[in-house]
């Protein structure tokens, strides 16, 4: 059914109007995601996340995407997206962070600043637009596709921009994989040293996973607890980030125009992390959390992927994809310095 048949229909709910709206698009992402899941599921080392913005993307650049599929994929990509992240607060509790000790959290905290703003001064450096740079940034430091994703709900930047900066961090965490280890024979890193620095400087969750493996449980245990205190920092760069653009606004713009002081799905998010700490939530509901986080997520980054434009990409050149691999260097590098001050 036409979009404009559904609006002209006398007496049609407007509940029922949306839906029919955001239907085709949701099941295209919905289809998409469930193939994303089934290939990730080949190799522990495969983000169901990763895959899916891949999938999504190549869909978009090979056929042409109906127009009466994009309110459903624009749903996915942003309102989804906002509810994965208020999910995967609960994976993350205060015990966490009192855990990782003071030495610990001195070494989060490094990673995170040096790494933000670093890769925001070479993007000035380079030339890379401020948006670019900041998301680049923000991935980097926190938790690669799910942070930039977040920011981009703040800061509303282009969506080529969007999904160079995914395009990225997915990139240089897929080769940390394969690079760190062979790192860490040559500088003497096992255990749970090991497993510092990779929580340190790995994206994405499911890619410090498959890095921390060649160190065994202990490094597996260090990288997890290390990773998930880099998500916590998320919600008070994104406020900050937010406050930032609000105060610098120019004057003629009006107050809705203005980020939100605090974006809701960060409230949400940090909500969800009190929760977990509570203790109120049995390990059952935990483990389906977790599971509805990676299905939510998957779904959400497909539809970020629908929208990559290959050809409008190529025009923003060769640069982000230097300022990528700087940044690379850069939170590896600061989170090994870390590593062996505190070891």
């Amino acid at each position: 059914m036409l979009e404009s048949e559904i609006e002209e229909r006398p007496g049609a709910s407007p509940v029922i109007d949306r839906a029919c709206r955001l239907a085709p698009g949701i099941l295209l992402v919905v289809a998409i995601a469930a193939v994303a899941t089934l290939v990730a599921g080949v190799s522990s080392s495969l983000s169901p996340l990763v895959v899916g913005i891949v999938l999504g993307a190549l869909v978009a650049n090979v056929v042409t995407v109906p127009d009466r599929f994009t309110p459903g994929v624009a749903f996915c990509a942003r309102s989804l997206l906002r509810v994965g992240i208020v999910i995967l607060g609960l994976r993350l509790s205060l015990g966490d962070l009192a855990g990782l000790g003071a030495n610990g959290l001195l070494v989060v905290a490094g990673v995170v600043t040096v790494t933000f703003f670093g890769t925001q001064w070479l993007g000035r450096r380079l030339g890379i637009s401020r948006d670019l740079s900041l998301l680049v940034a923000t991935g980097y430091s926190i938790c690669g596709a799910s942070a930039i994703a977040a920011m981009d709900g703040v800061i509303d930047a282009d969506e080529e921009e969007t999904a160079y900066a995914i395009t990225l961090v997915t990139l240089c965490g897929t080769l940390s994989i394969v690079v760190l280890p062979l790192i860490a024979e040559v500088i003497g890193f096992s255990g749970a040293d090991y497993g510092t620095w990779v929580g340190g400087a790995v994206h994405d969750v499911g890619q410090v996973v498959a890095t921390a493996n060649h160190g065994g449980s202990e490094a597996l245990a260090a990288a997890t607890v290390v990773k998930l205190t880099r998500v916590v920092l998320l919600a008070p760069l994104v406020a900050l980030v937010s406050l930032r653009r609000r105060s610098t606004s120019d004057a003629e713009v009006t107050e809705g125009a203005r980020p939100p002081l605090l974006p809701l799905f960060v409230v949400g998010f940090l909500a969800a992390i009190l929760l977990r700490s509570s203790d109120v939530l049995s390990d059952d509901v935990l483990a389906t959390a977790k599971d509805v986080e990676k299905i939510v997520l998957t779904v959400a980054l497909v539809g970020l992927g629908l929208g990559v434009r290959i050809a409008k990409m190529r025009r923003l050149g060769g640069r982000p994809l230097v300022l990528g691999l700087l940044s690379w260097i850069l939170v590896a590098g600061t989170a090994c310095l870390g590593t062996m001050l505190v070891a």
